[in-house]
C-alpha cells in the first residue's frame, strides 16, 4: 500500500522549483557576486553542482559562453525546470555524494547547495580532485543557521505534535571561514573566503519571509509532514517569524541573509 505521507511529500516536491524562483532575483545575486571573483582564466569545461532551476547555470553561461557546461541536481523537478530554461545544455538528476565520473573541469560551481551535503571534510577535497590543475572551485552557502529564521523553525519542529517525526530534519553542520581555508589550502594554490550579509526587502511582512523559506530552509521540514501537519506548522512558524521580524511602516520586512563564499584554485 502507498504511504499517504510519502505521497504528500512527493506532491510537495513537485512544486519546489516554482517556489524557489519566487525570489529569483534575490537568490541569483549572490552567485553573480561569487562568479565575479573567479580569476580570469580560460574556462573550457564547467559544471554546476546543485543547479536548481538553472538560474545559477545561466550566470555560469554568462561568464563562460564558449565553455561546455552541464548541471546536476538531486531534484527531478529542478532539473526539468533547468532543461526548459537552458535547453541547449545538459542537465542530469544526480546525487553529489555519489558523483564519481572521471572527467575534470576548469570550473566547478556550487551555489546554495553544499550546506545540505554532509561530511565536508571529505566532500570538498573530493570535488577539488575533479578540477583540472589551475581550475577553480566556486562555492556559496547560506550561513544563517543562527538567524531567527532557522532557529525558529527548529523550535517549532521540536515543540509541536510532529516533534518525533521531525527529529534530525534540517541542516546541522556549519563551519566557518577558518575551517574551509584550512581544509582547502593544502590542495589549492589560492583560497579566498569571505562572508556577506544581504538585506532583502520583502513586501508582505512575515508572510513573505515564510514564502522565501518555503523554497529553501523549510523544505525538509514541510516535506516530512502530511498536508494537515504542514498547514499547522506554517501557521506556528509564521506567528513566530512575525514576532522576530517586525515589519517597517510600509509593511516591508528587511530580511538579513548571511552567506559564505569560497573561491579556490587547484594546485
Amino acid at each position: 500500500m502507498t504511504n499517504p505521507l510519502d505521497q504528500g511529500a512527493k506532491r510537495y516536491a513537485q512544486f519546489e522549483s516554482a517556489q524557489y524562483v519566487k525570489f529569483e532575483a534575490e537568490r541569483t545575486r549572490p552567485v553573480r557576486d561569487l562568479l565575479a571573483a573567479v580569476p580570469p582564466t580560460p574556462i573550457r569545461t564547467a559544471i554546476d553542482l546543485g543547479c536548481g532551476p538553472g538560474n545559477s547555470t545561466e550566470a555560469l553561461l554568462a561568464l563562460a559562453p564558449a565553455a561546455e557546461i552541464r548541471g546536476l541536481d538531486s531534484s527531478a523537478d529542478m532539473i526539468e525546470a533547468a532543461r526548459k530554461r537552458l535547453p541547449t545544455l545538459r542537465f542530469d538528476v544526480a546525487d553529489i555524494t555519489k558523483w564519481e565520473e572521471p572527467a575534470t573541469y576548469d570550473l566547478i560551481l556550487s551555489n546554495a547547495t553544499l550546506q545540505w551535503v554532509p561530511a565536508h571534510d571529505t566532500l570538498f577535497p573530493k570535488i577539488v580532485g575533479k578540477l583540472a590543475h589551475g581550475g577553480h572551485l566556486a562555492v556559496q552557502m547560506p550561513d544563517n543557521l543562527d538567524e531567527p529564521t532557522h532557529r525558529l523553525m527548529r523550535e517549532v519542529a521540536a515543540a509541536g505534535p510532529w516533534a518525533e517525526k521531525l527529529k534530525g530534519v534540517g541542516r546541522t553542520e556549519r563551519f566557518d571561514a577558518r575551517y574551509y581555508y584550512t581544509l582547502l589550502s593544502p590542495l589549492c594554490s589560492h583560497v579566498d573566503v569571505w562572508r556577506t550579509t544581504y538585506y532583502h526587502p520583502l513586501a508582505g511582512g512575515a508572510d513573505a519571509v515564510v514564502e522565501w523559506l518555503k523554497g529553501t530552509g523549510l523544505r525538509p521540514f514541510l516535506a516530512a509532514l502530511n498536508d494537515g501537519e504542514r498547514d499547522a506548522f506554517i501557521v506556528r512558524y509564521r506567528d513566530a517569524v512575525a514576532a522576530a521580524y517586525p515589519a517597517l511602516g510600509n509593511g516591508t520586512v528587511l530580511l538579513p541573509f548571511p552567506r559564505l563564499f569560497i573561491v579556490a584554485t587547484r594546485k
